[in-house]
């Protein structure tokens, strides 16, 4: 991968070296001082190169690594999903994954969050290839999925239909109910037209339990893309200790560079191996619902019926 001619440095350091610097920084999680003993530069400037190299990547990076999608990359999306996860109309897996981090200073509990550390927030959408088609990065880690989902682009987008989503279809010839296409999201986010949450509470009957069993095997999607991003780039094995617009500038580069690499590698079985507990966690807070009874009631009906595989049952 060659960096842009205008990416010049006043050190005695090539390109080359640069990109080497970058991606061990990245693949291994070594600190500024380790760096600064192998490569023999000062601390300040190994972490201006981290700076402007993850500032680079991003933006030669983004335009093709994670595009906008359009009608047809939506359409292509939900045929992988149904074809692995076999799950209709599905755009996607949402989740939030939280990038641990150094207390930022005069920050208070603005980054602390409910696990009791202290992090920032890697908000995504990702495919059934593992790969993200939508991040949104840096929100405090004091605050919930559901909070930072609704504030992001993607969902105002959504709501004012300015995002190229495809129309509302059946999911089969014999139910010819059209329902709409969603993202999959646990409970911890509320409930719309195209946010499709599990069902909740523990006397749930046979279809219900059904229907949440293969939603996990879709949302489990997003769980794996996030553990192939952090053993891939093992940065994010320790808190990051740099300022906060560095942090986001590294989480950034970190997605494209994934989807970079997924989508030269293409699919690995050994991602497959990954078993996602199929017993919800539900995390605290209230919070209104909307809920879209009709389409996921539909879609319970369908998966204890033609819509079954054979090993369901199993997991049960």
């Amino acid at each position: 991968m060659l960096l842009p001619k205008y990416l010049q440095f006043n050190y005695t350091i090539n390109s080359t070296t640069a990109q080497i610097l970058i991606f061990r920084y990245l693949a291994t999680g070594n600190s500024f001082v380790d760096l600064h003993h192998s490569y023999r530069l000062g601390v300040t400037t190994i972490k201006e190169i981290v700076s402007r190299v993850c500032s680079a990547l991003w933006n030669i990076l983004q335009k093709e690594c994670l595009p906008e999608p359009t009608k047809e990359d939506w359409l292509r999306t939900a045929a992988e999903f149904e074809k692995r996860a076999n799950f209709p109309n599905c755009l996607g897996a949402v989740d939030g994954k939280h990038i641990r981090i150094v207390k930022p200073p005069n920050s208070a509990s603005l980054y602390y969050n409910y696990k009791n550390y202290f992090s920032i927030i890697l908000m995504a959408v990702t495919d059934a290839n593992y790969q993200f088609v939508y991040v949104d990065i840096g929100s405090y880690g004091k605050c919930g999925d559901s909070t930072i989902f609704q504030q992001s682009t993607l969902y105002q987008r959504i709501n004012t239909g300015t995002m190229d989503i495809p129309e509302d279809r059946p999911i089969s010839q014999t139910r010819t109910t059209p329902i709409p296409f969603v993202f999959l999201a646990d409970d911890a986010f509320s409930q719309s037209q195209r946010i499709m949450c599990p069902f909740i509470g523990k006397q749930l009957n046979m279809k219900k339990r059904l229907f949440n069993y293969r939603h996990c095997r879709g949302r489990r999607y997003v769980e794996c893309t996030f553990g192939i991003l952090a053993n891939k780039w093992r940065i994010f094995h320790r808190a990051l200790n740099v300022n906060i617009e560095l942090a986001i500038d590294i989480i950034k580069a970190c997605c494209v560079l994934h989807n970079y690499v997924r989508s030269r590698d293409g699919f690995q079985f050994a991602d497959t191996l990954y078993r996602f507990p199929s017993d919800g966690n539900i995390r605290g807070g209230t919070h209104t619902r909307q809920y879209n009874s009709n389409a996921r009631n539909i879609l319970a009906e369908y998966f204890a019926n033609e819509g079954a595989v054979s090993w369901q049952n199993h997991y049960l």
